[in-house]
C-alpha cells in the first residue's frame, strides 16, 4: 500500500514509525527542511522523506500522491490539512484523512458533508482522548478497557497487587474450559509475554483479560479490587479543550472538579459548560495545600491533563499520595511512557497512539475490522475476520499449530461474543480477536485468508 503522508511533527512521525514497520510504502512530506532531514537519517525507518509543502500541487505530484491508496494530513494547520486532502483527493489519491481542531466539523452531517468533497475521515485527536480519558477514570480498578463489536467482547489490562487470588497458578490450572475469561497478555516490567500454559501470574504484573460483560465483575473480584470504590467524584488539573470534552462528554453521574490556573480559561469554561456536576477553580494545582483544600481525599479519580508531560507524571503521584486510587495521565512525550508505568501511574493517555489507532482503519483491509493502540504494552492486538475456506477454519484451534507466542482472545459470531477454547471452531465470517508478540506476520495471515486472497489486514502496535 501507497501511503502519502502530510506533516512531519510529533503525529505524522509517529504514524511513519509504524506504517514503515509493516514494509507499507511510505512518503513523508514537510515544508520544514530540517525535519525532513531528522527523518532521512534515520536507518529505522523505511519511508522516503520530501521537503515539500503539503498544499503545493507540484509537490504533491512529487510525493506520487496521483498513485496513493492513502493520503494523510496530520499537519498543526487545520485548512492546510483540509487543502492538501481536497487537492490529493482531486489529484487521485484513493483515500484521504485529516485532522482537524474543530469539534462542529465531528457532527455526523458535516463529516458526510466532506466525504462528498472527498475527505473520507477526520481525526479530531482531543476528543478521541477525552474518550479515552473517560473510560479510563469510570473505572477506578481497571489500567484500560476495550470493547469489542459494541462490548460483545471486552479486554481489560488489569495491575495486579498483592490480595489478587490468581497469582502463583500455572494457567493450565487457571484457565479452563469453563473459566469465564481468557488470559491474553502479561506485561511484566519492560517484557510482555503471550502466556502458555505453564506461565504463572506475579504481583505486579498488569494482566491483559478478554472476557464478556456480564463476568467483569468475576474477575474484580479474582483480582481481588472488589473494595475498590465506583468512580463517582473526580478532580482534572489542566482546562484546555481536552478536559472541555471530558466535561461534556462525561456520564451524568460523575461529578467534575476542574483546577485551572489561567483566569480567562476558567471563564471560557464557566460558560461554555455551566454543569451543576462540573465545579471550576482558579488556582494551580501544583500546590497541594490548594488541593487538600479542594478536597482531593474524597476523590475517586484524578486526571492531569495539561501540556506538560513531567507536571502530570508528578501530579498523579502527588495524587496518590494524598490517597487517590485512580490516575489518569495526558503523556505526550513518548520517552516517558515506560517510565510513568514503573512509577505506577494508572491510565497512560497519548494523542498520538489515539490518532494512530484511528488512521489504521483507514487503511481499508476488510479482514480486521477493528485496531486499539495501548501505551504499555509490547505487543499487537487485531481483529481478523475469518475467510471463506481459511485455514482457521479446517480444524478446532488446538489443531491449528498457531506461531509462537499468539494467542486468539475470542470470537465474535452474529454479533454474539464468545471466548475461544481449544475445541473451539472458527466459521467464516467470524471476527476473531488476536494477541501476538512482535508484528503480526504473514505466517498467521495465511490462516485468515482465502488461499487464493491477497493478504488484507491492518494491525496496531500496543507499545506506541
Amino acid at each position: 500500500m501507497k501511503i502519502v503522508i502530510a506533516g512531519a511533527g510529533a503525529v505524522g512521525t509517529h504514524l511513519a514509525e509504524l506504517l514503515s514497520k509493516e514494509n507499507q510504502d511510505i512518503v513523508l512530506i514537510d515544508e520544514n527542511e530540517e525535519k525532513t532531514e531528522a527523518l532521512s537519517g534515520r536507518g529505522d525507518l523505511d519511508l522516503l522523506t520530501l521537503n515539500v509543502a503539503p498544499t503545493s500541487i507540484a509537490g504533491l505530484k512529487e510525493a506520487g500522491v496521483q498513485h496513493s491508496d492513502l493520503f494523510i494530513a496530520v499537519t498543526p494547520h487545520e485548512t492546510c490539512n483540509i487543502t492538501c486532502c481536497l487537492l490529493a483527493h482531486t489529484l487521485g489519491a484513493k483515500k484521504t484523512v485529516a485532522r482537524v481542531d474543530n469539534a462542529e466539523y465531528m457532527q455526523q452531517e458535516y463529516q458526510t458533508l466532506f466525504r462528498t468533497m472527498g475527505i473520507d475521515s477526520l481525526i479530531y485527536p482531543e476528543n478521541l482522548a477525552s474518550r479515552e480519558i473517560i473510560e479510563g477514570i469510570k473505572r477506578s480498578w481497571v489500567r484500560q478497557y476495550w470493547e469489542v463489536h459494541g462490548g460483545a467482547l471486552i479486554m481489560l489490562g488489569i495491575k495486579l497487587r498483592d490480595e489478587a487470588r490468581i497469582l502463583d497458578i500455572p494457567l493450565r490450572q487457571l484457565c479452563r474450559a469453563e473459566t469465564p475469561y481468557h488470559i491474553v497478555a502479561i506485561k511484566r516490567d519492560d517484557q510482555t509475554i503471550i502466556p502458555g500454559g505453564n506461565d504463572m501470574l506475579l504481583s505486579g504484573d498488569i494482566v491483559y483479560f478478554m472476557t464478556t460483560k456480564k463476568h467483569i465483575s468475576t474477575i474484580r473480584t479474582q483480582v481481588g479490587k472488589e473494595n475498590y470504590a465506583d468512580v463517582r467524584d473526580v478532580m482534572v488539573m489542566g482546562g484546555g479543550k481536552i478536559t472541555l470534552h471530558v466535561a461534556q462528554d462525561k456520564p451524568d453521574y460523575i461529578n467534575l472538579k476542574i483546577i485551572e490556573k489561567d483566569e480567562d480559561e476558567c471563564l471560557r469554561m464557566r460558560e461554555v459548560l455551566g454543569n451543576d456536576d462540573v465545579s471550576i477553580v482558579q488556582g494551580d494545582a501544583r500546590d497541594t495545600s490548594l488541593l487538600m483544600d479542594e478536597g482531593i481525599r474524597d476523590m475517586q479519580a484524578f486526571a492531569a491533563l495539561t501540556p506538560d508531560t513531567e507536571t502530570n507524571i508528578l501530579a498523579c503521584l502527588a495524587a496518590k499520595r494524598m490517597g487517590v486510587r485512580k490516575t489518569v495521565a495526558m503523556v505526550e512525550n513518548m520517552d516517558y511512557v515506560a517510565l510513568a508505568e514503573k512509577l505506577d501511574i494508572g491510565t497512560i493517555i497519548n494523542k498520538k497512539t489515539i490518532a494512530a489507532s484511528h488512521i489504521f482503519q483507514m487503511m481499508l483491509n476488510t479482514d480486521v475490522a477493528n485496531v486499539k493502540c495501548l501505551a504499555i504494552a509490547n505487543a499487537d492486538v487485531a481483529e481478523f475476520i475469518a475467510g471463506e475456506d481459511s485455514l482457521v477454519t479446517q480444524s478446532p484451534v488446538k489443531d491449528l499449530h498457531l506461531p509462537t507466542g499468539v494467542a486468539l482472545g475470542g470470537l465474535v459470531r452474529d454479533g454474539v461474543g464468545q471466548l475461544i477454547t481449544g475445541q473451539t471452531l472458527i466459521q467464516p465470517g467470524d471476527s476473531v480477536v488476536v494477541f501476538s508478540t512482535g508484528t503480526l506476520n504473514k505466517k498467521l495471515d495465511r490462516y485468515f485468508c482465502k488461499p487464493s486472497s491477497p493478504i488484507k489486514r491492518m494491525i496496531s502496535s500496543l507499545n506506541h
